[in-house]
C-alpha cells in the first residue's frame, strides 16, 4: 500500500515548491491516457489544435462541464509541477495516477502564468485557461484526504497545486527533457 503523507508533512514541502523554476522548466514525464483509467509513459508526443496529445482520449471522453457533453476546447491538455507530485508520493510510477499529460519542473502559480500566458513546450505552443483544475473524489482516493486537503486550502489555491489546463495555440512536438518557457 502507497504511504500517504499528513498534511503537516505535506505543509514542510510548500518552500521546495515554490522553488520551481519561473521562466525556464523541464517537461519530466509525459503521460498519454488511450482510454478511460488507462495511462501510457511516453518520451513523446505531438500536441495539435482541437485535438489535444495526440493518441489521448480527451475529445472522444468530452466533458461534463460542457451543454453537449463535448470536450472543453478550455482543457486540452493539463500539466502539473514535479514538485507537489513528487511531495503527494515518492514513488514515480504513481505519478500517471493523477491523470495529467504532462508533468513540469517550472512553477505554474496565478501569480507567475496567469490565465492567457502563453507557454513554449517543445516545438508547441499552448496558452494558460481560466478554467481551474482541482482535485476531485479520485484524486483523494489515489494520494489522500490530506494531499487533497493540501492542494486545496484557501492559501495555497493560487499556486496551483493541481496544475492547470491549457489549449493548444500550435501544433508542436514535446519530448521528455524538453524545455517549458513563457512567451
Amino acid at each position: 500500500m502507497e504511504i500517504q503523507f499528513t498534511l503537516e508533512h505535506l505543509q514542510t514541502q510548500l518552500n521546495h515548491i515554490q522553488e520551481s523554476p519561473k521562466d525556464n522548466g523541464s517537461v519530466l514525464l509525459i503521460i498519454r491516457r488511450p482510454a478511460t483509467e488507462e495511462r501510457e509513459i511516453i518520451t513523446q508526443g505531438r500536441l495539435i489544435p482541437a485535438s489535444g496529445l495526440e493518441g489521448d482520449n480527451w475529445r472522444e471522453r468530452g466533458s461534463t462541464s460542457m451543454p453537449d457533453g463535448s470536450a472543453n476546447p478550455e482543457a486540452e491538455i493539463t500539466l502539473m509541477n514535479t514538485r507537489v507530485i513528487q511531495a503527494l508520493t515518492q514513488d514515480e510510477t504513481r505519478w500517471a495516477l493523477a491523470g495529467d499529460q504532462f508533468f513540469v519542473d517550472f512553477d505554474l502559480s496565478e501569480e507567475n502564468i496567469p490565465a492567457g500566458t502563453r507557454l513554449a513546450i517543445g516545438s508547441a505552443i499552448v496558452e494558460v485557461s481560466p478554467l481551474p483544475h482541482n482535485g476531485c473524489k479520485k484524486f483523494s482516493a489515489r494520494f489522500g484526504v490530506d494531499a487533497l486537503k493540501f492542494i486545496s486550502m484557501a492559501e495555497n489555491k493560487p499556486m496551483r497545486m493541481r496544475g492547470i489546463n491549457a489549449k493548444i495555440i500550435q501544433v508542436g512536438d514535446v519530448k521528455q527533457g524538453d524545455l517549458i518557457r513563457k512567451i
